[in-house]
């Protein structure tokens, strides 16, 4: 019987939102640079290409340690695990807000990226710990809605701050914000022993020896490497077709709280639609893109192909996570933490390529080499034992 079978769903719910504070502060604090890059760059004297290591580091550091801190932390109990995490992204943050040159920012930011591996990792598969069996759908769907609310409510709110009181306060208020993540986990969330020691060997074997955690580990990288190298330049070619840049804004909006939705949407179609989930996303993405190069030029004709975008890539993290777990049910931590070190790895080869294709190739190149790559994760998805039951 799962863990969460015989717990109150009133204090396991409780739990399950203070896990989400806690992916909401994370993923709202790995991409708050994004918004604040200039004032960042202007302030500690490097250019913004340089600030933009800001982001890279904590993507490629995340994809490193997920698999790191979840062998290492194996017998640790699980609240412990994440307080520890989520309270070293509190402290990193305000680290970042008192630093006095940008070498200590990058430090702040690697020590960020060993928090994101290490929370997702274990925070993936942590509903099936805290509610009954029957609520795990919904629940995962809610901590996972963390990470699509961050980037329509965190990262704007964070740039305004930036904007308006300047980006050391912004900096405080996120670390300030994981800190009362950190109070939330110890106050809410019960006990979560560690149910297994997990070995380095364990990640190698659970990859060649699970063919659905293959094909999950291959359709992830598909489909975040082809999202993220075409959205990375939504707003170049935004620009590019003319939309204004106050328009722009408003559209990736848009595309936000769609994502959102997309979230829930899917939320409540991977207990029983999994496949038929998987299959739509790598459908309605490579369609989103396509549709984008074809009719983008318009500020209305955009707004619709990004909410159609939304929807589809709202409703990835829950869906691929479900498929890791489902398909590794008795190895779920090892195979979430290749799962995050696979996500966090195409985010930063997908933004690399398509900085490439860019600048080789044309700015909507990115869109149809992003189609073309979500669209072979179809063939992996054919290929692959049903992971559902």
């Amino acid at each position: 019987m799962p863990a969460g079978a015989s717990r109150s769903p009133v204090k396991g719910w409780l739990a399950v939102l203070a896990v989400t504070l806690g992916i909401f502060s994370l993923m709202t604090s790995e991409l708050l640079p994004v918004g604040l890059l200039t004032p960042v760059g202007s302030d500690l004297d490097v250019s913004e290409g340089t600030a933009g290591l800001m982001v890279t580091v904590p993507g490629l550091v995340a994809a490193v340690t997920a698999p790191l801190v979840t062998v290492a932390t194996g017998r640790v109990d699980r609240r412990v695990v994440l307080a520890l995490l989520i309270g070293l992204m509190g402290a990193a943050n305000l680290a970042s807000a008192f630093a006095t040159g940008f070498a200590v920012v990058l430090v702040a930011r690697f020590l960020i990226g060993v928090s994101v591996g290490g929370f997702w990792s274990i925070a993936g598969g942590i509903a099936l710990r805290l509610v009954p069996e029957q609520h795990v759908p919904r629940a995962t769907a809610v901590i996972f809605g963390g990470v699509e609310t961050a980037s329509v409510l965190g990262v704007p709110t964070g740039t305004f701050i930036g904007d308006l009181s300047g980006w050391r306060t912004a900096f405080a208020v996120v670390g300030i914000l994981g800190l009362t993540s950190l109070a939330c986990m110890l106050f809410l969330m019960p006990k979560v022993p560690a149910e297994q020691s997990i070995t380095f060997a364990d990640l190698p074997k659970v990859f060649r020896g699970n063919a659905g955690v293959r094909a999950g580990i291959a359709v992830t990288f598909l489909v975040i490497t082809g999202h993220f190298l075409a959205y990375t330049f939504v707003r170049p070619i935004l620009q590019d077709d003319g939309v204004g840049d106050g328009l722009i804004g408003a559209l990736l909006l848009a595309f936000g709280v769609a994502g959102i939705c997309g979230n829930f949407i899917a939320g409540a179609l991977v207990a029983r639609r999994l496949r038929q989930t998987v299959v739509g996303i790598a459908v309605v993405l490579p369609a989103a893109m396509v549709v984008f190069a074809l009719v983008g030029d318009s500020a209305v004709a955009a707004g619709a192909v990004l909410v159609l975008w939304g929807l589809g890539y709202g409703a990835v993290p829950v869906t691929f996570q479900t498929w890791i777990l489902d398909a590794a049910p008795d190895a779920g931590e090892a195979a979430s933490s290749l799962y995050v070190s696979t996500f966090n790895l195409a985010i930063a080869f997908g933004a690399f390529a398509g900085g490439l294709a860019v600048d080789g190739i044309g700015t909507t190149s990115v869109l149809w080499i992003g189609a073309v790559l979500a669209l072979l994760a179809l063939v992996v998805v054919r290929g692959a034992p049903r992971a559902e039951g």
